[in-house]
């Protein structure tokens, strides 16, 4: 395989991955909006700094309320990790590679690109806005699974599943980031009813509520979910599961060994959490210093398989 096309692939999934995962965090914060006592108040442009988007998204709006967020998060053209422009870039790169996907493949990116562009006014509402982003997840998820089901499993499939694995990985981290950054604001008296709600939705965002219930089979709270969400071998949004399916995607390539590495020195890093408590300033760090790790992988990725002269193979 070229080692453009491989790139491309990887590219295709990754960008296809945070068009669902940014819908799914917008999801989220709009369902907190509904279920938050009326006394605690809900920071939209969290979103924005989690998300590294601060600088530009300053550069663009003078009020940091909900719908510029939203609208610089979903729609914006000048903001390169926006729904839309995501949507952009999977279809550019699957267009380029339409002869080692399947074929309907590119119908269906097509479908779901007409559909975000003709109806973003819907996300950007909040009236709407829940259907618009459900649709948009569904989209995304009919693509996964047509690769899912009729991709054969070669060198194509494993860039397919490290660019998924990446990114689902750092966006991970980002909506514990997003919740922890809510939970820090909170006063003291307001932290017990914000934790209540704040988990269950960080569960429900990530599609493992139930997972979480069979497997902890406890009470919803901030340690048990973080330690879930980061630890839990078997669930597929864990970051430990996302890290060992980039190793065994990797391991099935050439010149493997630096990922594993890297993967290990991510592995490495263990922060203890016994109690809620845990989950402070200190933690907020940890985070970020896996944040960078994932970059890291993600990066080396991209030297040991993509920065080839044009016609070498991977």
């Amino acid at each position: 395989m070229l080692s453009r096309v491989a790139e491309r692939l990887f590219w295709s999934a990754r960008y296809l991955e945070r068009v669902e995962n940014t819908a799914r965090l917008v999801s989220v914060y709009d369902d907190l909006l509904f279920d938050l006592p009326r006394n605690v108040q809900v920071s939209w442009y969290n979103l924005i700094e989690i998300n590294s988007g601060v600088e530009l998204f300053e550069q663009r709006y003078k009020v940091k309320d909900e719908r510029n967020v939203v609208k610089f998060l979903l729609a914006d053209d000048s903001n390169p990790s926006s729904m839309l422009s995501s949507i952009k870039m999977v279809r550019e790169n699957i267009r380029t590679s339409r002869d080692v996907v399947p074929k309907e493949i590119w119908e269906l990116i097509n479908e779901l690109d007409i559909y975000a562009r003709h109806n973003i006014k819907q996300g950007i509402n909040r009236s709407e806005r829940h259907d618009f982003l459900t649709t948009v997840i569904s989209g995304c998820q009919t693509i996964i699974g047509l690769l899912a089901g009729a991709m054969s499993r070669d060198a194509g499939w494993q860039f397919l599943i490290m660019g998924r694995y990446i990114e689902r990985a750092d966006m991970n981290t980002r909506i514990l980031d997003a919740a922890l950054s809510l939970m820090l604001q909170a006063e003291n008296e307001e932290s017990v009813q914000l934790g209540q709600v704040v988990w269950s939705k960080v569960l429900k965002s990530q599609s493992a509520y139930l997972d979480y219930r069979r497997t902890v089979r406890t009470s919803i709270n901030g340690a048990k979910t973080v330690s879930f969400l980061l630890r839990d071998p078997y669930f597929p949004r864990s970051l430990k599961y996302c890290l060992e399916q980039i190793r065994e995607a990797a391991n099935k390539l050439p010149r493997a060994g630096i990922i594993a590495a890297n993967i290990d020195k991510l592995n490495a890093r263990y922060y203890e959490i016994t109690s809620s408590e845990d989950l402070d300033q200190e933690f907020h760090e940890y985070l970020n210093d896996i944040q960078l790790d994932i970059i890291d992988i993600s990066f080396k990725i991209t030297e040991n398989w993509f920065q080839f002269r044009q016609g070498d193979a991977t």
